[in-house]
């Protein structure tokens, strides 16, 4: 006689676990945001530090320092940005696209 098949139990997607998991996700996401950030942020001293020459450049009639601060910076912190929330977004709806299948499949 075979034993009885156990049928996983289905996620809810109001559950403590559900929440915990996606917000494991999103935190790993946080962090490799918040990381490029500070690269970014901490990357143009460390540039002028170790190379002052280069820095210094004329580029458009700013300085490389100037143009990369004034210029760059706010797009890349804008794309960053960009990326997390569309990143986030689609973990949301990955998560609940799973539970929503195994929902489906255990009915």
């Amino acid at each position: 006689m075979k034993p009885p098949v156990v049928q996983p139990e289905k996620p809810d997607i109001h559950s403590e676990s559900f929440l915990h998991s996606l917000m494991r996700k999103q935190l790993r996401l946080s962090i490799l945001c918040a990381s490029a950030f500070l690269l970014g942020l901490l990357g143009l001293p460390l540039a002028n530090y170790f190379f002052p020459e280069v820095m210094a450049k004329r580029v458009f009639g700013f300085t490389l320092t100037w143009l990369i601060l004034g210029v760059a910076f706010f797009p890349a912190v804008w794309l960053i940005a960009w990326a997390f929330i569309k990143r986030s977004i689609a973990l949301e709806e990955a998560e609940v696209a799973e539970a929503d299948s195994d929902e489906s499949v255990s009915r």
